[in-house]
């Protein structure tokens, strides 16, 4: 067919340069509208089935994307995250609509799906029968309770009755204090067993709220251990085998007065109704057997169905491969033939290209990073066809960049939620510790005093690692808020000063300021009062004891007030300017390293200072630095944050 066509048109190119130049017109006219009309069909034909098919072949691999969703959402639900049990059902739904849609061909989201051809069908329904048992577990997911209630309510039991166990211990070992030296072995039993309840406390708030690893084991230890100690002060044989799977034997103990064993008397049934709480959850897990088993399979089945997926999806594009091939031959045919014709249509080509000027100029333009722009050409030839082609692709890679932010800004949230969940466990951490040190529930000697002022004092730092990554990750997704008001500037930099002296005194460092009169500006004051602490803190990490001077400086202008920090310590290096003010960077000097620090305060300052509509900014002094920041004395119109 292709050959008759091309002889008749050489046959015809000789012809036309024996007739008149209008004839030649026309005739090279007809056989370029003839050459174009056949590519053009050609184009639109191939481009759409092509189109048709990486569509499908796009879907089919966004089938493994979903299992990973489904997957991920699974053990987000089993976190505890109850709000997530719609998103596993829609993403079921869309799993089951993108599978069926690929068997029979039909329309998804506007687009053009093909089905699967048939010598693919084994692979296809391969995938289906991985799906099927996948699927169940999903639903079961769905349907089923997490947690066992027996097991939370017996931790809930326990944690309510520690404190009393505690207490009562305690009086045991007040009971017996007056006792002779007879009485030695008793005393040591009880404070054993006052260490015993604290740890069973301990293990029981770490297992309540998913932290405790191998608790379950040791949790068992301290119940055998404690329910031991308690059998020997009452005088009760120890004939439980488990007694003698832990090495416990029994001992011959005085028996103890009867006015001096009231505690334990009492002790006695708050332990067996404890006990046995401790026995339910040492064999039963606090996730619910239905739920974990069903996790546990979906888990499992995961790999099948993503290497189903996968080979379903590399036999496809296997085939369009050897099919291409064969496109290429016939390609290439036109190739060749468009080879001939180029010489007669040279002139028309030509002009044609004069759209390509703005195909180039568009085409820097996404280079430059400016995406989603379109070229107003609306002609229906190849240009065309390319014109269309990188609008879709424009669209395409603008809607990439929106999504690529869209996932950038849930990270962020979702740092910013784990974080501010940090927070929660910390705050009893510190606050039982305090109660300990305040020796609320019993004396304490000085070697558990000073490991209690430890974990208060890590707990505090971490704390407040923990509260500049939550600001540092407001301020990057534009929710940290900010309160403006009129405040006294001097009065803001004096309860600083206040806050920050203790610690000056401590490192003999001095500390002082020059506001020299009130200075009234609009801000919010907890806010740049954060700022001057961080600053502040800075300097009280950059100056030597003994020789190190601070010193906070007001300077009242007439739009702006200028807050100045100025030390005498060792400054900044050149090369760390101009990164100072980054998130995480930090200055690596040996005495930074040892006095520690996250690397936001300055980040966090930068942030607070702009959303006021303030500059801040550090120069390096002889010896010293001096960090500045302005505060608008009038209201700013910028985008709340």
């Amino acid at each position: 067919m292709l050959h008759i066509f091309y002889t008749n048109f050489y046959t015809r190119f000789l012809y036309a340069f024996s007739v008149n130049l209008t004839q030649k017109t026309y005739l090279l006219l007809g056989i370029i509208i003839g050459v174009s009309a056949i590519n053009f069909y050609l184009l639109i034909f191939s481009s759409q089935q092509n189109q048709d098919i990486l569509h499908s072949i796009s879907y089919a691999s966004d089938l493994k994307v979903i299992v990973e969703r489904i997957g991920g959402t699974a053990n987000s639900i089993a976190s505890g995250n109850e709000n997530d049990r719609p998103v596993l059902e829609s993403q079921i739904s869309d799993f089951d609509l993108t599978y069926q849609t690929l068997g029979t061909g039909g329309n998804i989201g506007g687009l053009n799906i093909v089905s699967v051809p048939p010598s693919l069908i084994p692979a296809y329904e391969s995938v289906g029968n991985a799906w099927a048992p996948y699927k169940e577990d999903a639903e079961k997911i769905k349907k089923e309770n997490i947690f066992d209630s027996r097991a939370r309510d017996d931790l809930t039991y326990i944690l309510s009755k520690n404190g009393e166990l505690i207490s009562l211990t305690n009086n045991v070992v007040n009971d017996l204090t007056p006792l002779d030296r007879n009485y030695n072995k008793h005393k040591l039993i009880a404070l054993d067993m006052v260490n015993l309840a604290k740890d069973i406390g301990e293990k029981t708030l770490l297992y309540s709220i998913g932290e405790g690893g191998n608790v379950s084991s040791t949790l068992k230890q301290d119940r055998v251990f404690f329910d031991a100690d308690l059998k020997k002060l009452e005088g009760f044989p120890l004939d439980d085998p488990e007694f003698a799977s832990y090495g416990i034997v029994p001992e011959n103990l005085a028996e103890i007065p009867r006015q001096n064993s009231d505690s334990i008397r009492q002790l006695d049934p708050l332990w067996q109704s404890v006990r046995v709480k401790i026995i339910y959850v040492e064999s039963n897990s606090l996730l619910s057997k239905d739920f974990g088993a069903a996790l546990d399979k979906l888990n499992s089945q995961r790999n099948v169905l993503l290497n189903s997926t996968s080979d379903f999806v590399n036999q496809w594009n296997g085939m369009i491969d050897s099919q291409l091939h064969d496109k290429v031959i016939i390609v290439q045919i036109f190739i060749i033939a468009d080879i001939v014709i180029f010489i007669i249509v040279v002139l028309s080509i030509r002009k044609s290209l004069l759209p390509l000027d703005m195909l180039i100029k568009a085409i820097s333009r996404v280079r430059e990073g400016f995406y989603g722009e379109k070229i107003a050409y609306t002609a229906k030839d190849e240009i065309g066809e390319l014109a269309n082609t990188f609008n879709a692709m424009s669209l395409t890679i603008q809607k990439k960049e929106d999504d690529a932010k869209k996932i950038e800004t849930a990270k962020d949230e979702f740092l910013a939620m784990v974080t501010h969940e940090l927070k929660t466990p910390l705050v009893p951490i510190q606050g039982y510790s305090d109660i300990l040190l305040g020796e609320h529930l019993g004396a304490l000697n000085p070697i558990q005093k000073e490991r209690l002022k430890i974990i208060s004092s890590s707990a505090s730092t971490l704390l407040q690692l923990i509260s500049d990554l939550l600001d540092a990750q407001k301020l990057e997704l534009g929710q940290l808020r900010i309160k403006k008001e009129v405040h006294n500037l001097k009065d803001t930099v004096e309860k600083a000063i206040v806050g920050m002296q203790p610690q000056a005194l401590s490192d003999e460092i001095s500390l002082s300021y020059e506001p020299k009169k009130d200075v009234s500006a609009f801000y919010d004051e907890e806010r740049i009062k954060q700022v001057l602490t961080n600053l502040i803190k800075n300097s009280l990490k950059a100056t030597n004891p003994k020789t190190g001077k601070i010193k906070v400086i007001l300077e009242d202008k007439e739009n702006e007030v200028v807050v100045s920090v100025k030390d005498n310590g060792r400054g900044i290096p050149a090369e760390a300017r101009d990164n100072i003010f980054k998130k995480f960077y930090q200055v690596d000097t040996t005495s930074t390293r040892e006095k520690g620090g996250s690397g936001l305060g300055l980040s966090i300052c930068k942030g607070i200072v702009e959303a006021h509509g303030g500059s801040i900014w550090m120069k390096n002094d002889t010896p010293g630095t001096t960090f500045s920041f302005t505060i608008p004395k009038t209201l700013i119109h910028k985008t709340p944050v």
